[in-house]
């Protein structure tokens, strides 16, 4: 990495947001095509509560393509954006790819859980959710209920009489 971006991620890294984000757009404006600086850029508007600022730089370093680590945090955080922005179509196509993508990705299925809230697809997000937890939990509480809790997962309309 270079000598201005890893600056940059330092003054992030101690708090320093808005430094940090003229920085990383420095970047951008001098090599707009670096997914990376991209990336970077995106999650510095996102830390600074700027997120219509961040979707382009998310959109674009997706597009241009990032190592596996990176494009789970901007896939990530482009669904998420896209989701407090009320844009939750568009959260929900962005996290049904990144599922398809990194299917072991706990945190992207439990974000689109909430993108589903906010489409009224209450089960579908219970469902997803409670699959998360206990697929992930070390709780030994939860664990000796994991059977009828993955069983009612996908059942929570349903009653017995």
């Amino acid at each position: 990495m270079n000598k201005k971006l890893d600056k940059a991620l330092a003054l992030r890294k101690n708090g320093n947001h808005k430094e940090s984000n003229e920085l990383l757009s420095e970047l951008v404006k001098e090599c707009p095509d670096d997914a990376l600086y991209n990336y970077q850029c995106a999650w510095s508007f996102d830390i600074l509560g700027e997120e219509e600022k961040a979707v382009p730089f998310y959109e674009n370093a997706i597009k241009i393509g990032l190592p596996s680590k990176d494009m789970e945090g901007a896939v990530l955080g482009l669904g998420s954006t896209y989701r407090a922005l009320g844009e939750y179509e568009k959260s929900k196509e962005t996290f049904l790819k990144g599922m398809e993508l990194f299917p072991d990705n706990h945190v992207i299925k439990v974000f689109y859980s909430m993108t589903l809230y906010n489409l009224k697809e209450h089960s579908k997000a219970m469902e997803l959710i409670l699959k998360c937890l206990l697929n992930t939990t070390n709780n030994d509480e939860i664990l000796s209920y994991k059977r009828a809790l993955h069983f009612y997962s996908d059942k929570l309309d349903q009653t017995w009489k």
